[in-house]
């Protein structure tokens, strides 16, 4: 059986296709890609139909990551096939939240940076958009920083499921 997760942002060209990128890389590193589906939206439509933003592609590829992308906007329907919906910032989480046909699908949206340890109480990863390439490694930094530890929650909601 399929795990799906989707990452959220405002836009879907900064954030969370960056987040998209690197979990399904650490998704594929351990062994689980036929398992685990990764993909991302944003809470807008601003940018439907774009790739990723030129400062996203440059920093994930710098870093190793796969940078395909084609920006969508997230819809309400789409929370019966997903298990996990991870937000990029607390106003993702609460316009995500609101949107959750019910409360079983208002669970399943979490923010990234409460998979990360040493996040401490910000858990929001700021829009690199209006800023330079710091921005964006940045960003990044954060995303891989809360990688792993989403990845053993998967793993956990995996094996749960199984049992």
């Amino acid at each position: 059986m399929t795990y799906r997760v989707c990452f959220v942002c405002t836009g879907n060209i900064c954030r969370s296709p960056m987040a998209e990128s690197v979990f399904r890389a650490r998704v594929e590193e351990a062994g689980l890609a036929d398992l685990v589906e990764v993909d991302s939206a944003g809470t807008g439509g601003w940018h439907e139909g774009d790739g990723a933003d030129p400062r996203t592609v440059a920093v994930l590829r710098e870093s190793g990551y796969g940078s395909e992308h084609t920006a969508r906007q997230f819809q309400p329907s789409w929370f019966a096939r997903l298990d996990l919906v991870i937000a990029l910032d607390a106003g993702h989480l609460k316009a995500l939240r609101r949107l959750a046909p019910t409360g079983q699908d208002a669970a399943k949206v979490r923010l990234l940076r409460s998979y990360d340890p040493a996040a401490g109480d910000d858990l929001d990863v700021p829009d690199p958009y209006y800023g330079g390439m710091e921005g964006f490694e940045e960003c990044l930094e954060m995303v891989e920083a809360a990688s792993d530890g989403l990845l053993a929650a998967v793993r956990e909601q995996m094996e749960g499921r199984a049992a």
